[in-house]
């Protein structure tokens, strides 16, 4: 292995160096963990930092690793991601139960982003499945971190299962793919035109096991559960990152390697679409707890996302892109006060909202602004997301399909300002004391409202995408 090729895989051994650092430190690190908690700060910022170095479209291990502008910042957008919830963990990790836990959490956290830039950059399906696993089994334990709590463990028996599950259908569709084609490689089966019934059914059923990681109704069962019984920094991670990846890979499979007949994957795209957003509207409605209502809202995002994917040409490519980077920095944003209220009270429903204005009027707007871009309520750049997920459905003339996706947006709408009404117009008389944000919870906050806010208008960042693709 030459330098060049170290540099091209940067992010993957960056990675690994985290993971080797943490798992030295950790052993030798005495109860405070601030230093630890701040030199990983640093240092995972300095990788973040490296993934706006340009890159050269090349490939590595004979075509099994790709690597290119597109896929760079994908990673990046994963990255960035991850990097704000470190920044929101921060609080969460200097609790005395969870300081000798630091390393561990940080081990398995850079493991799993390390498994998911695995799957982004694979070249043939065998590495895309040594990614997922790489990715999937540390999440599990991220799930169960709370060992003193039932449901966290739970959380983490559910997720192992289901995953056995999505997997097991996945092995099934990658084996039904190989019968049909006779390689795993996507440029090979990029040029071949085999569209028979077994090769049909394989597709389905990847498609299913992506299905399941991206929570995609019928495959969303265990999405609740999990989200509650885990820590909110995992839950944070399963919401964004965990889908972001997920999201990707499977858009980058079906557009690179399945073009030549894209009728089988987008009738399942607009079927999941359809179903996910109604099904997640529906369960949405009837949330009290936080956690399982930004469960649901995920589900019904994830939807949405799929507009994207019943458009077959480029414009899919890049709304899907888009979209992804806008909904990464506004559940973070929502994400980001609710752990703060959690940290410091316990609370998580949406009742404890209640005359939240009156005592923290700066988060209150934060919240606001991230629930208004969930819902595509212009100016903020969820508008944006969403506009350009219908113009990409509209373009293929599904204009059904858009008429649906306009009726559930109109749905979320009113679920989201049931949490806008509890912390503004609802009157409580103990709401949640003032609270005091720290320097990695106000950068955290930062970086996402500049992005809520900026994004749509900055036309640049929707041309760069469309530019990669």
């Amino acid at each position: 292995m030459t330098w060049t090729d170290v540099y091209i895989l940067r992010n993957e051994v960056l990675l690994t160096l985290l993971v080797l650092y943490h798992l030295i430190v950790d052993l030798t690190e005495g109860k405070d963990n601030g230093r630890l908690v701040n030199g990983t700060l640093f240092g995972f910022g300095l990788v973040t930092a490296v993934g706006f170095y340009p890159v050269e479209t090349t490939s590595l291990f004979g075509q099994m690793f790709l690597s290119d502008p597109l896929r760079n910042t994908l990673k990046l957008i994963l990255n960035i991601s991850t990097f704000i919830i470190l920044l929101q963990s921060a609080s969460w990790l200097r609790k005395p139960e969870n300081q000798p836990k630091t390393g561990a959490f940080y081990m398995l956290i850079f493991s799993t982003l390390m498994g998911m830039s695995f799957m982004i950059s694979a070249g043939n399906f065998l590495m895309l499945y040594l990614g997922l696993e790489t990715a999937t089994l540390p999440l599990t334990l991220l799930a169960a971190f709370d060992k003193k709590l039932r449901r966290s463990a739970e959380a983490g028996i559910k997720l192992l299962m289901s995953s056995a599950v999505s997997s097991a259908v996945l092995l099934m569709g990658l084996s039904l793919l190989y019968g049909s084609y006779g390689t795993l490689y996507f440029s090979e089966m990029a040029s071949l035109t085999d569209a028979q019934a077994l090769s049909v059914f394989g597709l389905v059923l990847f498609v299913a096991g992506f299905g399941f990681k991206l929570s995609l109704v019928p495959f969303h069962l265990w999405t609740a559960d999990v989200y509650e019984g885990s820590p909110l920094p995992v839950t944070m991670y399963f919401s964004v990152v965990s889908k972001g990846a997920a999201l990707f890979t499977l858009m980058l499979v079906l557009y690179n390697v399945f073009t030549l007949y894209p009728k089988s994957w987008t009738l399942a795209a607009y079927l999941l679409s359809v179903t996910t957003m109604v099904v997640g509207n529906l369960f949405a409605l009837r949330q009290k707890n936080l956690k399982r209502f930004l469960a649901f809202s995920s589900i019904t995002q994830a939807g949405f996302m799929m507009l994207g994917f019943v458009n077959n040409d480029n414009l899919g490519m890049t709304t899907v892109v888009y979209f992804m980077m806008i909904y990464s920095l506004s559940n973070l944003a929502v994400f980001g006060v609710l752990s703060m209220v959690f940290n410091a009270t316990g609370k998580e429903n949406i009742e404890d909202f209640n005359g939240f204005y009156l005592t923290n009027p700066r988060l209150s707007l934060i919240m606001l602004l991230a629930l208004f871009s969930l819902a595509g309520i212009p100016p903020v750049a969820g508008f944006f997301g969403k506009f350009f997920l219908f113009t990409a459905a509209a373009a293929k003339g599904l204009y059904i399909l858009v008429f649906i996706a306009v009726i559930n947006a109109t749905i979320s709408l009113y679920y989201y300002l049931l949490v806008v009404k509890a912390m503004f117009i609802n009157k409580s008389e103990a709401p949640v004391a003032t609270l005091t944000s720290t320097w990695q919870e106000k950068l955290a906050f930062t970086i996402c409202l500049v992005g809520i806010a900026a994004i749509g208008f900055v036309s640049g960042v929707y041309d760069y995408i469309a530019s990669l693709i």
